[in-house]
């Protein structure tokens, strides 16, 4: 990955009345070391991010990435972000990116333990070439998450709908799919319905509508879902949020795995088992998804 910029962030109060963060940027190496060794983003992953598609200089989807940051920053107990400050920082290291695909990775962690303050910065990277993915498509493995649905509800301090940096798990699962000989996995719950992909919300075809499972059930509101739910409403297509059983991956005549970087990878096989792909609508969805949105 090339890096392209970073800053560290020093965080303000959500109420500052500022206008004018320039001062609360510190410019570093995005190469060179930065966090001091007891952060615990590092020691416990105990912080929140989120990831944002660059498209030739334009950020995509700012505001609902931002209005993540903020809930899962509230989940997890941590100080609300002042948006103002985070949406001054996106558009500095912006100017960075030049033309092609790149990422901007945004990170509020706790800080050092006991410490007076949370720990902030944001970077901007080369996107990884996704191509690949949004033409051939991806074979996924369903493995159990390890709860029933309604764990959400009944265990909240698990944290299910926050996007936190505590990825250990969510690599791991991509591991065993790839060891099964798929290239990435989809979460099901112990009972039988569709969650989402490690990295990836899931989008499905049935019957002419198209359907992702509800945020309710303890998975992320997918920002690149719900941009995908507009345009295709605009078409005059139905969608819904739903119970999904995990049958419904086979029923389906056609289903995605969504992100902000990826975008739109067909499923063209769940676990080991083909199913078709729809490559014209992909397409149509993967120019809408690249040209400037939000």
């Amino acid at each position: 990955m090339l890096w392209r910029s970073a800053l560290i962030i020093d965080p303000v109060a959500s109420e500052d009345r500022r206008h004018d963060f320039s001062d609360t940027f510190t410019v570093i190496d995005p190469a060179a070391p930065a966090l001091r060794v007891g952060d615990l983003s590092a020691q416990r992953g105990d912080g929140v991010f989120e990831s944002l598609g660059v498209v030739d200089g334009h950020v995509q989807e700012i505001e609902p990435h931002l209005a993540r940051l903020a809930h899962s920053a509230r989940l997890c107990d941590l100080p609300t972000p002042h948006l103002e400050q985070w949406r001054a920082a996106i558009e500095r290291v912006a100017a960075e990116a030049g033309p092609g695909e790149n990422v901007i990775k945004l990170i509020l962690s706790r800080g050092i333990e006991h410490g007076p303050a949370p720990t902030a910065w944001i970077t901007l990277a080369e996107a990884p070439d996704s191509a690949r993915a949004r033409t051939e498509g991806v074979r996924v493995a369903t493995l159990d998450r390890g709860y029933a649905s309604d764990v959400p509800e009944r265990a909240p301090w698990l944290l299910l709908g926050a996007k936190t940096l505590s990825y250990a798990v969510n690599m791991a699962a991509i591991r065993e799919a790839k060891s099964r000989g798929a290239d990435d996995a989809l979460f099901v719950t112990s009972d039988g319905f569709v969650l989402e992909a490690p990295t990836a919300s899931v989008v499905l075809r049935l019957d002419g509508r198209f359907v992702t499972p509800t945020p309710s059930a303890g998975i992320l509101h997918g920002t690149t879902q719900r941009s995908l739910f507009a345009f295709l409403e605009r078409r005059g297509f139905g969608t819904d949020y739903a119970t999904v059983p995990a049958e419904d991956l086979v029923r389906a005549d056609a289903a995605w795995l969504l992100s902000s970087v990826r975008l739109a990878a067909p499923i063209s096989a769940v676990d080991g088992r083909e199913r078709a792909v729809d490559r014209t609508l992909t397409d149509e969805i993967n120019a809408y998804l690249l040209a400037p949105r939000g």
